[in-house]
């Protein structure tokens, strides 16, 4: 994929005329579409009803953070509770936007022509370590090891239209736990590319998640944690459906 996004657009048109065999998706293991973009770039407080639950006020710029590349699996790879941290393991659906040109400084009119695609994306948040630790751990609680799904593909711009149109579900055992339309964001994905481009330089392949709508699992009476067992589907209209299911971390060295 990475490859695929350094291509110019008549390359593009060359392969996908060749792309003309296909394979049964029972056939293979699809693998998340971006494994090692050089950021991850995360919005926080971006829908109005998930500021309310949460008891934000609405923020007068895009809330920035970060996750690790290291955080991120496929389709129908296992979230790991972690060891450290299993108690409050939360989720939260949100439309993944993939970098196709590099950029920096971009005006907010021209943002949407440096996007290559789009993915679902589900930011796992520890909720103990992002809110509980000393001055707030948001980086560490929303970066462990498995803690961001991408997939099940990455759609081409061109195939998606309207990105601020676009229905964003998350259910757990068929209990829809989150759902509303990327056009309620505070801030749209055009402001967000332009705002943040204006600090760094956005290269290709980067990754933006645009913040969560409500209904995360902390914002539940009682809260909603995810545990062992739970399949987590995460879906977005044009895109599909993300499906992850959640195992018991191990403790202890791995590697």
């Amino acid at each position: 994929m990475d490859a695929f996004l350094r291509l110019d657009a008549d390359e593009r048109a060359l392969l996908r005329k060749s792309a003309s065999r296909g394979h049964a998706t029972a056939d293979v293991r699809c693998l998340a579409p971006l494994v090692s973009p050089s950021k991850v770039v995360c919005v926080g407080q971006n829908y109005p009803e998930h500021n309310d639950e949460t008891g934000f006020e609405r923020p007068a710029e895009p809330l920035i953070f970060s996750k690790f590349p290291s955080a991120i699996i496929g389709p129908g790879e296992e979230i790991q509770l972690p060891a450290v941290a299993p108690k409050r393991v939360d989720y939260e659906a949100e439309l993944a936007v993939v970098v196709g040109r590099k950029c920096r400084n971009v005006p907010q009119h021209a943002a949407l022509d440096y996007v290559a695609g789009y993915m679902a994306a589900n930011d796992i948040s520890a909720r103990d370590w992002q809110v509980k630790k000393p001055g707030g751990q948001w980086l560490l609680g929303k970066t462990f090891d498995t803690f961001l799904p991408l997939g099940p593909v990455m759609v081409t711009a061109d195939e998606i239209g309207d990105p601020q149109d676009l229905r964003i579900q998350c259910s757990i055992g068929g209990e829809i736990l989150q759902d509303d339309t990327t056009g309620k964001m505070i801030f749209s994905i055009s402001e967000l590319l332009a705002y943040i481009s204006s600090v760094c330089t956005l290269d290709v392949g980067d990754v933006l998640l645009t913040g969560s709508p409500a209904g995360v699992g902390m914002s539940h009476k009682p809260p909603r944690w995810l545990a062992e067992g739970d399949v987590v589907k995460t879906s977005i209209d044009r895109i599909g459906i993300l499906e992850n299911p959640v195992v018991k971390g191990v403790s202890g060295a791995t590697i």
